[in-house]
């Protein structure tokens, strides 16, 4: 008879341990954090220099420059924001490991997701494209449905970073956005291009080489946006770095290049004499009973 008890012939057995695996986590790192300050710092002096060359202009041609700098102040604290470790959210799901032999397993993977972006994006592509407009000479029905597509985008984009991997929740938000997009270029690029011809030929190059210097790199982002939020083929410190460098050539790149050619280029000046510069006068509000009112 075997002695179950003894420990010569079976040595010391103990119980198995269960083994919980804590999740997987996908967080930014020291690279991706120096690229978050370097943001904020670039955005913090992209913002004084534009309200510097602002004061030696008159009120009433600053339309660009007060653009512009609200373009980079709202970025500011959109990355100081991500920098300090605000506007940021962890989306956590479930993924099933397929086992050939044995039951098949599950774990939890944890990717951050930097919200205060879309805050970010949300605010300031539609004054981007705003100057756009002006500068084309595009009429208001055009600019507000522009910019209206442009908020849609950048919404449904953020639904889009927190739905469910591989489902059609997800990659529809994405096909929307996607479709809003397509609607900017045309009530921008398309339509401006041939609003602009009125402004003579100088105007029209400027403004069909701003056009292609905003529309490039906004294109980029939803192509990286697939393979960072979308599939996450890339690791979260490496989204940072290229949305931070779109983010520099956008919001920085395009107004330095727009104010200088305001400063050579007279014909782009937007000259607004009434509410912007006197403010509301007796002659710019409506009078009750005037023929003109009606």
């Amino acid at each position: 008879m075997i002695d179950l008890t003894s420990t010569s012939t079976f040595g010391d057995v103990s119980p198995i341990p269960t083994i919980i695996p804590k999740p997987e986590f996908e967080r930014i790192h020291h690279v991706g954090k120096t690229t978050l300050w370097i943001g904020f710092a670039v955005m913090v002096l992209a913002s004084g220099v534009f309200a510097l060359m602002s004061w030696r202009i008159p009120v009433s041609k600053r339309v660009y420059h007060v653009l512009s700098t609200l373009v980079t102040i709202v970025a500011a604290l959109s990355y100081f924001a991500m920098a300090t470790g605000d506007g940021v959210s962890a989306k956590c799901e479930q993924k099933t490991d397929y086992h050939d032999h044995v039951p098949d397993t599950h774990h939890t993977v944890c990717r951050q997701i930097y919200w205060a972006r879309y805050v970010d994006w949300s605010l300031t592509t539609p004054l981007l494209l705003l100057e756009l407009c002006l500068l084309a000479g595009v009429d208001g029905a055009h600019t507000l449905m522009a910019s209206v597509a442009s908020l849609i985008m950048t919404l449904t984009g953020l639904f889009a970073a927190f739905g469910r991997q591989h489902t059609f929740q997800k990659w529809g938000w994405f096909t929307i956005a996607c479709v809003a997009y397509v609607f900017v270029i045309w009530h921008v690029a398309l339509h401006g291009s041939r609003t602009v011809r009125a402004k003579g030929d100088v105007v029209a190059k400027h403004f069909g080489g701003l056009a292609a210097f905003l529309f490039i790199p906004l294109t980029v982002y939803p192509i990286v946006w697939a393979v960072a939020e979308g599939t996450h083929r890339t690791s979260v410190d490496t989204g940072v770095v290229i949305y931070t460098v779109l983010d520099i050539l956008v919001k920085v790149g395009f107004s330095l290049w727009l104010l200088a050619i305001q400063r050579r280029t007279p014909e782009t000046n937007v000259d607004i004499d009434g509410y912007w510069s006197n403010g509301l006068s007796s002659e710019g509000r409506i009078r009750i009973g005037d023929p003109d009112s009606a």
